[in-house]
C-alpha cells in the first residue's frame, strides 16, 4: 500500500513571481513579511523540511525565524518553490494547476463595487428562486457581511449576494430559518445564471445565529463549480482504481470530479483531525488532499499577520503527528495554491511562488529548485502511482 498526502495550506505564498507586477503585486511575499513583522515565528518542523531554503529559493532573502526544537529534524526530503503559469490568482486557478491542468485563460469577475451584479441576472434568478430581492450585491468579507445584514435578512428573508477578488457569487442565507435545502437550490439556479459571465463559483454560505455581532458561518459551505477542462490528477487516480480522499473544500474545487470520499470539515484542528484519521485508515493505495483554508479565509483576506503567524506555528506542531502515520512507500507535499499576503494592501491574493516540501521515510533529500509550473507536484504523483503523465508538468 503506498499513499500520497497532500497538504495545501491556501494562499502560504513565498513570494519572488516573476509576473508579480502584472497583477498589481510586485515585492508581495506572504511567508517573508509574516516573519518580518510577528517576533518569535517559530516554525520548526517546517523549517527541518526546507521551507526556509524554498522561500530564498524563490525570492532571494531568507525569512528571519525563531530556533526551536524540531521533532523531524533530519527528515527533510525534496524542497523547492513552484511558479504559476495560470491567468488567475485565484484559488481554482491554484488547485487544478497543481493537479495538472493549468487554467490559461482568465476566469470573468464581477465588480467589487455596488451593484456588482448584473440586474439582469440578479432578476432571473429572483424570479426563478421566488425571492422578494437580495441584500449586499457588492464585494465584501463573509464574515462582516453578515453581521451587518444578518438581521434585516432575517426580517426580510432576502439572501445576502456578494463577490470577492476570486471569480465567485457567493450567498449567504440562514441555515435553519431561510433553510438549507433552499439555500443549495438557490445556488443551483445561480450557478446555472452566472455561467454566461464565465464565473467560476457559487458558494453557498450558511450561517447561524439570532442578532448581528452574533452570526456565525457554519460548516455546510457548499461550492458549485466548473468542471477542470480535462482529467486531473484525481480522476486518473480514480479511474486507475486508486483512493481519493478530499478533506474540507478540496471536493467542492474540482466540482467532485475525481473523488472517491468526501470529508467535511472546517477550522485548523478539525482539518488536522481529518487529515490524520483518514490517512490512518485508507486500505490500499490512494491520495488524502486536504485544503487548510483558514490561512486565507480567516487570516489572510482579512490582513491579520497575528492569526496568519499562530495559525502557521499551530500547523507546524500538528506536523510529527502525520509523520508517525507515513509507511515506507508514502510520501507527503507541502504547498499553497497562491499568496495572500497579510501585510500587503487591500484584502486581494497576492500573485506568489509557492513552497513545496515533499519528504517520506524513504525520500532522499534534495534542492529540487525553482520548478516552472504547479503541475509538478501532479507529475509527481502520477508517476509515483503509474499514472498516464500530463502534458503539464515535470515530476520532481
Amino acid at each position: 500500500m503506498a499513499k500520497a498526502v497532500i497538504l495545501m495550506m491556501d494562499s502560504f505564498g513565498v513570494g519572488g513571481a516573476r509576473d508579480a507586477a502584472k497583477f498589481g503585486d510586485a515585492g508581495a511575499n506572504t511567508f517573508l513579511h509574516i516573519a518580518e513583522n510577528y517576533a518569535g515565528l517559530a516554525l520548526p518542523n517546517l523549517e527541518a523540511l526546507g521551507l526556509k531554503e524554498a522561500g530564498k529559493l524563490a525570492c532571494g532573502v531568507e525569512a528571519p525565524l525563531v530556533a526551536g526544537a524540531a521533532a523531524l529534524a533530519g527528515r527533510r526530503g525534496k524542497f523547492g518553490c513552484m511558479e504559476e503559469v495560470s491567468a488567475g490568482k485565484d484559488t481554482i486557478s491554484g488547485h487544478w494547476e497543481m493537479a495538472g491542468v493549468p487554467v490559461l485563460a482568465d476566469f470573468g469577475h464581477f465588480p467589487p463595487e455596488y451593484p456588482s451584479f448584473p440586474p439582469e441576472m440578479v432578476a432571473r434568478i429572483c424570479e426563478r428562486a421566488g425571492l422578494p430581492g437580495i441584500l449586499g450585491n457588492k464585494a465584501a468579507s463573509g464574515t462582516v457581511i453578515i453581521q451587518e445584514l444578518g438581521e434585516e435578512h432575517l426580517a426580510t428573508g432576502k439572501p445576502i449576494f456578494y463577490t470577492s477578488a476570486d471569480s465567485n457569487l457567493q450567498i449567504a442565507a440562514h441555515e435553519e430559518k431561510f433553510g438549507l435545502k433552499r439555500l443549495y437550490d438557490l445556488c443551483e439556479i445561480a450557478f446555472e445564471e452566472v455561467k454566461p459571465y464565465r464565473i467560476a463559483r457559487v458558494i453557498a454560505r450558511p450561517f447561524e445565529g439570532e442578532k448581528n455581532g452574533a452570526f456565525v458561518r457554519t460548516k455546510n459551505r457548499h461550492d458549485y463549480a466548473l468542471n477542470p477542462p480535462a482529467p486531473t490528477l484525481l480522476d486518473k487516480a480514480k479511474a486507475a482504481g486508486l483512493n481519493v480522499t478530499a478533506i474540507g473544500k478540496i471536493s467542492d474545487i474540482y466540482a467532485g470530479s475525481g473523488v472517491t470520499k468526501k470529508v467535511l470539515a472546517s477550522g485548523l484542528p478539525e482539518l488536522w483531525d481529518k487529515t490524520l484519521e483518514e490517512t490512518r485508515l485508507m486500505a490500499g493505495d490512494g491520495i488524502v488532499f486536504t485544503n487548510f483554508v483558514d490561512f486565507d479565509m480567516m487570516w489572510g483576506h482579512r490582513r491579520d499577520t497575528r492569526g496568519y503567524a499562530e495559525g502557521l506555528m499551530y500547523f507546524d506542531r500538528r506536523l510529527p503527528e502525520l509523520w508517525t502515520l507515513l509507511g515506507e512507500d508514502d510520501i507527503a507535499i507541502i504547498t499553497a495554491d497562491h499568496g495572500c499576503d497579510p501585510t500587503y494592501p487591500g484584502s486581494d491574493h497576492t500573485r506568489e511562488c509557492v513552497p513545496v516540501l515533499a519528504f517520506g521515510r524513504n525520500i532522499a533529500e534534495e534542492n529540487i529548485g525553482r520548478r516552472k509550473t504547479y503541475a509538478d507536484i501532479a507529475a509527481t504523483v502520477a508517476a509515483k502511482f503509474g499514472l498516464a503523465p500530463f502534458t503539464n508538468g515535470t515530476a520532481f
